[in-house]
């Protein structure tokens, strides 16, 4: 009886960090208290006089919404919800959680779609996890990271034989909206040869998740797949979360020696939210409004991501939405320069029907030399000679300036072409890298 005194001694709240609301400008709420970090949660009562009392005696989160600390001013905080603000007024409670920055981890996770605090979104009961996972994890000592050596088959003919990834790289998919980054996600998610898929589905259109899951990921998919999702209806914060949910989440079967795709659609949404967070907190716009705690944040999203001591692995594969086409915008410029490759998908090859549209001219893949035989590296470098000709000429050749046994060169690029162009073209995914390399071989050939 004693000890069952003690533990309800222990697990008492005795003392409670509180505050009351100030000012509610947006969605940026500013506090008097209480004494709390950054990245702290707390917890905003609404003054309906009306609140429900759980088994404890205490508030229960039905008139409650949850807020993140953003900002710290002398005798102020900047909070921003993880729900609507409906009902919160100036006067209302604010009351600390504690430091709740972490995420449940573990195999339960698999065949699962969650929300940014782990909590299911597929119908089912909430994934029981016994482990929970900082979301803001350190990076790996670079001394300690192993090379990348093994090649990731991805199923894409034009990314296996000409833009080969390493198991471990970190590459960006650059594109407008409605070229097609989901469907080519989706297509490299079912057949990549990976141990893991961890998806993140960051400012999606909710139609498009439910799409993405059952159209493009499929059930085979979806089985050895764990789905974070945050649409573009919710807060900004919660945008955030999700993404860093997916990177601590890809860590921990990293840290047990899995091979684990990380895919994010799309990275370019999770600096959007970033930078209304910071807009709210009171930082300063530069580049497009964007402000300096967006390009601070995006290095270290993606140094999470690599390979690790465990022998596992993180491939991230992160698509950009490029704005207005402009492959020059800040997002854009910064990602190409801190990822280990770039594939562009461009609307024009769209347009004409190529699917993925591959951009192959304008895509790079860094660690291909590293990865390829001196052999696989010449055929891509021909199979890129003749598409580059092509370009180069496309316009003469269009208006019908050019007269064939002008160049010979050209001759044989031209004729080379509708196979190319077919070889580039691919409506389902599964195509082994061997069978990828014969093809493109055969290409060649048969011109010979």
């Amino acid at each position: 009886m004693k000890a069952a005194y003690l533990d309800a001694l222990r697990g008492a709240e005795l003392t409670r960090k509180m505050g009351y609301v100030r000012q509610l400008s947006g969605l940026a709420i500013t506090a008097s208290g209480p004494d709390v970090a950054i990245g702290e949660i707390c917890r905003i009562f609404r003054r309906d006089g009306e609140f429900a009392e759980d088994n404890g005696g205490a508030r229960s989160g039905r008139n409650s919404v949850l807020a993140e600390v953003v900002g710290i001013k002398p005798g102020q905080v900047t909070l921003m919800p993880y729900g609507s603000v409906q009902g919160l007024a100036a006067g209302c409670e604010v009351v600390a959680d504690g430091a709740k920055t972490e995420i449940g981890v573990g195999s339960s996770l698999l065949g699962r779609v969650i929300d940014c605090f782990g909590h299911a979104l597929d119908g089912r009961a909430d994934p029981e996890t016994s482990l929970r996972r900082s979301l803001k994890g350190a990076p790996i000592n670079p001394m300690q990271r192993p090379r990348i050596t093994e090649v990731l088959e991805t199923g894409i003919r034009s990314i296996d034989s000409l833009l080969t990834i390493g198991q471990g790289q970190r590459v960006g998919i650059f594109s407008g909206s409605g070229v097609g980054k989901s469907t080519l996600l989706g297509m490299v998610a079912r057949h990549v040869k990976a141990d893991i898929n961890v998806i993140a589905l960051i400012g999606e259109r909710g139609r498009e998740v439910r799409e993405f899951i059952d159209k493009q990921l499929g059930e085979e998919g979806l089985r050895r797949s764990v789905v974070v999702v945050a649409t573009s209806d919710q807060p900004a914060l919660a945008r955030v979360r999700a993404a860093y949910a997916a990177v601590a989440i890809a860590e921990h079967f990293r840290d047990e020696g899995k091979q684990v795709l990380l895919t994010m659609d799309s990275i370019t949404r999770f600096a959007m939210a970033r930078r209304e967070i910071g807009l709210s907190a009171g930082e300063p716009p530069t580049a497009r409004g964007y402000t300096p705690s967006v390009f601070a944040e995006l290095p270290e999203i993606c140094e999470r991501c690599g390979t690790a001591p465990s022998g596992g692995a993180i491939t991230a594969l992160l698509t950009v939405l490029v704005e207005g086409d402009d492959l020059n915008e800040p997002i854009s410029d910064s990602l190409r320069s801190i990822l280990d490759g770039h594939l562009v998908l461009t609307r024009q090859l769209a347009h004409q029907g190529q699917y993925p549209a591959l951009d192959v001219l304008k895509s790079a893949s860094r660690l291909m030399p590293d990865l390829t035989t001196p052999e696989q590296r010449q055929l891509a470098i021909h199979a890129i000679k003749i598409l580059a000709l092509l370009e180069r000429n496309r316009q003469m050749v269009d208006i019908g300036a050019y007269e064939r046994g002008s160049n010979a060169e050209l001759d044989r690029a031209l004729a080379l072409e509708p196979e190319l162009l077919q070889f580039l073209r691919q409506n389902l995914g599964g195509v082994r890298r061997e069978e990828a390399l014969k093809t493109l071989a055969q290409v060649f050939g048969a011109a010979r």
